[in-house]
């Protein structure tokens, strides 16, 4: 897998296939193997580029550089780095709060944008980010890392048929750096573009699971604020859509890439 230095990182990613480029984002405390089951559907008509966010997977793990912005500004080195002048992100969980920010930043570099059980405001949240920063930073300084990871997997896939991708979720999880994964938490739990996200013009896909931990009506709420965008809600899906309902994932997907 290639590595390359970007904002005073080296950011490790797979470039795939050829044609009109797709970013794919993952979620927090995962890999570019969020998208194992988007990878070959896309690249056989698309170039396809999946990196491991700073602090995640193979990529460097700074001792304090965190948050959305500088994720996104790695994203937009890395597309400056590729020549590539304009793709479409698609960003899953903190990957989407990653594409928001950088359709604020660089609307001029995106084709379309498309956003996976996530939000523009993950500050904003209410009683669930509340509850889920207050747990989640006590789990960790209490029990560490794997024992978070098995209880994050279980939530994202319960179903006894599965266990296969639980697994390998609890396993990519847990191989976390434990710095680095609290500092991407902590600093995307306070994170949010506000007002901001009303100037976001770029043609917009928000996909939601009718399971996910925040309601599909938490994306009607915040998807009237955006100019240019439709919601579809894919059913009999937690939070894990790109991995537990990846066909009718990349139904949508594909059909809102060829949609004008």
């Amino acid at each position: 897998m290639p590595k390359i230095n970007v904002n005073d990182i080296e950011l490790d990613y797979e470039d795939t296939g050829r044609g009109n480029a797709l970013v794919f984002l993952h979620g927090l405390g995962s890999t570019k193997e969020d998208w194992a089951a988007q990878v070959p559907f896309f690249s056989g008509n698309y170039r396809v580029i999946t990196p491991d966010m700073r602090g995640h997977g193979a990529s460097e793990k700074p001792e304090n550089a965190y948050g959305v912005p500088f994720m996104a500004e790695d994203i937009k080195q890395l597309l400056d780095a590729l020549s590539i002048e304009k793709a479409t992100l698609i960003g899953f969980s903190m990957g989407g709060a990653v594409a928001f920010q950088f359709a604020y930043d660089y609307p001029g570099r995106l084709e379309k944008l498309v956003i996976v059980n996530s939000g523009p405001d993950f500050n904003a949240m209410g009683k669930t980010g509340e509850d889920m920063l207050a747990h989640r930073t006590a789990f960790l300084k209490t029990n560490g890392l794997p024992p978070l990871a098995r209880e994050i997997a279980h939530n994202m896939f319960p179903e006894p048929h599965q266990e296969t991708m639980r697994n390998a979720f609890e396993a990519r999880c847990a191989r976390n750096d434990l710095h680095a994964y609290y500092n991407a938490f902590v600093t995307l739990m306070h994170w949010g573009l506000g007002d901001k996200k009303k100037d976001i013009k770029t043609k917009t896909l928000i996909i939601a699971s009718d399971m996910d931990y925040t309601p599909v009506a938490f994306k009607e709420n915040y998807i009237k604020h955006l100019p240019n965008a439709t919601l579809t809600v894919i059913k009999n899906s937690r939070h894990g859509v790109v991995i537990d309902q990846p066909e009718a994932f990349n139904k949508e997907l594909y059909n809102f890439l060829k949609d004008g």
